[in-house]
């Protein structure tokens, strides 16, 4: 196997034909992975390869891919335990319960308007969960002509560069997330949230579990509708996070994607927000695309602290 960079020396390996380009595509965040076929049974080589550049650059891109829900979830299930669609989604694809389709006419359907993303605020999948995934995989399926395009940010580097007085007293926050209930009224969707709420206080720093980098955990898509941070009252505690949401979403910290047919983004939920742009609904056009996420762990604080659940269970995998 060979992989390549512009940051690293390529290596052989006898024991694998394939090569790997790993092409980052901006200072922090991102980069594009050629050379590798989701489609096929990978190596242990290619699986350790992908994961490197995963953690390095928190995002990366395959294009020209050409797989089905069974292929998207057999990758899946190369870096952890795939969990069920979403803790919300009772009509996954017939025998896919582990695809969440992202389908602007199911969005019609559901919150009865039209948008070609469910969620176009920046956010961290799921992390009203006490046990948010760890990655999340999404396949391009049916893509406006022009426009729809994601972007993610880089919450390790955010912190980093955070002033240093400043991440010392941001280490001992603690944040509220929770869903906000945009479902149409009336609707099984409503229901589920009325009846299944999910809460949950995380650091508002967190330890990654496997490069024990520390990142801002902030996600303004389940933390805005509380605006709580404990022990803080509602007032600072929006002013905090809005000045913390306005530093991790700085433009030197993202990359974004156009998305094309056959391509597949796959981050490190831990790591990183992301943030559907949403320029293309108003037109007409359809946005489909499918994810699968992958079983997270509980977040931990800098001094070990970790996250506590106040409504709702454990989001496991198989």
């Amino acid at each position: 196997m060979t992989v390549e960079s512009v940051a690293a020396v390529p290596t052989e390996n006898s024991s694998s034909a394939s090569t790997i380009v790993v092409s980052p595509l901006s200072g922090y965040t991102g980069a594009e992975i050629s050379g590798v076929d989701l489609s096929e049974n990978l190596s242990d080589e290619d699986v350790a390869a992908i994961r490197q550049a995963l953690l390095e650059w928190k995002v990366v891109f395959f294009r020209d891919q050409t797989i089905g829900h069974a292929e998207q979830i057999a990758f899946a299930r190369r870096f952890g335990r795939v969990t069920p669609a979403h803790p919300y989604e009772d009509n996954p694809p017939e025998g896919f319960p582990e695809i969440f389709p992202i389908d602007s006419r199911r969005y019609n359907q559901q919150y009865g308007r039209k948008r070609t993303s469910y969620d176009s605020s920046w956010h961290t999948d799921v992390t009203a969960l006490i046990n948010p995934p760890s990655f999340s995989i999404l396949r391009a399926d049916i893509l406006p002509p022009f426009g729809g395009d994601t972007t993610w940010t880089n919450l390790v580097a955010a912190y980093q560069n955070l002033p240093s007085e400043l991440r010392d007293f941001v280490d001992r926050l603690d944040a509220e997330h929770t869903f906000e209930n945009r479902a149409a009224q009336g609707s099984s969707r409503a229901a589920a949230f009325e009846n299944k709420p999910l809460r949950t206080f995380h650091p508002v720093v967190r330890v990654h579990p496997e490069t024990g980098e520390r990142a801002l955990f902030v996600s303004p898509g389940f933390t805005r509708r509380t605006k709580n941070l404990r022990n803080l009252t509602p007032r600072l505690s929006s002013h905090i996070l809005e000045a913390l949401w306005e530093e991790a979403t700085r433009t030197e910290y993202t990359v974004r994607f156009r998305w094309q047919p056959g391509s597949v983004a796959f981050w490190d939920n831990r790591a990183t927000a992301h943030l559907a742009i949403a320029d293309a609904g108003h037109l007409g056009y359809d946005r489909v695309l499918y994810r699968v996420t992958i079983e997270g762990d509980i977040p931990e604080g800098v001094d070990g602290r970790r996250s506590e659940s106040l409504e709702g269970d454990p989001f496991y995998g198989s």
